[in-house]
């Protein structure tokens, strides 16, 4: 259902360990070493190029997504948008926030109304669908023409199979200015640490000392040893890379089973889940029809009315029970 299940990397682990004698309060902005090892992870891996000082550690990138309308200070008169088939925390903190949630892929229509916040997506949960630098390069430049700031969800950057993600950040995607935008990432999938609760957001520097200066107030503090272990692991590709091959393997083996069982795979280029559709079924017919075989997988309702006919598939389970799930589904196949 999405769940990371394999070992949290040891680098992490020993310096979770290391830092455990930790008795005063945690950097608000986060220490020197952890802003220094996101800002690597982004110039190594995705050609990305920011100030360390403009780093910001937070308490998972949930929590972040659901607060961060509120943080921003929207409200009843401002519109906070999100893709059409997203994940709910979007609409969620809009409504947290007071402020008036809207579904728009793109750019939304034109209007007097005020598009305060704009999320973006890239690669999709639950799509796996990759926006290309020129589209984000027509979102950007539409929000600056109207003071809107760009929230871009690229916590799967990393996964990437058939199309390569680009962040809103790069400079194909922004015209080489962070101006109104932030980008938020996570260790959860990268590094199996959605128990850390450890991610980070970065981007326009003004707007990033602005929820600075929020946190040192309202508290939301990353740990101390969250802190070191999320530097140990930013600072290290190669059990990245492992993980990445896993999810590789996994996917090879898992697509081509449920294609063959009649599921038609849509999108789904890149990230961790795979999104498709059965022409006998709508998406809970789907549901019932892969129950009925052991196999549980996420209706695309949730995810906006757009995926009513379809389901998200996830990759995030053990090598044992993906067999099982190719094993299951060439019965059916069968």
């Amino acid at each position: 259902m999405g769940t990371p299940v394999d070992p949290v990397p040891r680098v992490a682990a020993d310096a979770l360990a290391k830092a455990c004698d930790s008795p005063g309060y945690p950097a608000a902005a986060g220490t020197p070493a952890l802003r220094e090892a996101a800002a690597g992870w982004l110039a190594r891996n995705h050609g990305v190029s920011v100030d360390p000082a403009s780093v910001l550690p937070v308490i998972g990138t949930k929590e972040l997504i659901a607060a961060l309308p509120a943080l921003l200070g929207c409200g009843p008169d401002d519109l906070v948008t999100y893709p059409r088939l997203a994940y709910p925390t979007y609409q969620v903190g809009a409504l947290l926030a007071g402020a008036r949630p809207l579904a728009a892929d793109g750019t939304p229509p034109a209007g007097p109304e005020r598009v305060r916040l704009a999320w973006l997506n890239s690669p999709s949960n639950p799509t796996g669908q990759v926006l290309t630098a020129e589209q984000l390069r027509k979102v950007t430049a539409w929000a600056r023409e109207r003071g809107t700031v760009v929230a871009s969800d690229e916590c799967y950057l990393g996964f990437g199979w058939d199309a390569t993600p680009v962040s809103v950040l790069h400079p194909d995607a922004c015209d080489g200015s962070h101006q109104g935008l932030i980008a938020v990432h996570s260790l959860s999938k990268r590094s199996n640490m959605a128990g850390y609760r450890a991610g980070f957001v970065t981007g326009d520097p003004r707007l990033v000392r602005e929820l600075l200066e929020i946190r040192k107030h309202a508290g939301l503090l990353v740990p101390a040893p969250v802190q070191a272990a999320m530097a140990a692991a930013l600072d290290d590709d190669e059990h990245a890379a492992v993980q990445r091959a896993r999810y590789a393997a996994r996917r090879d083996r898992l697509r081509p089973a449920l294609e063959s069982a009649g599921w038609a795979v849509q999108h789904s280029e890149a990230g961790l889940y795979l999104w498709a559709a059965h022409p006998a079924h709508d998406c809970w017919g789907s549901v019932h029809a892969l129950a009925a075989a052991g196999i549980l997988v996420a209706p695309g309702e949730f995810y906006g009315p757009a995926g009513h006919r379809h389901i998200r598939v996830a990759l995030t389970a053990t090598d044992e029970r993906i067999g099982a799930a190719v094993s299951r589904l060439a019965a059916l196949a069968g």
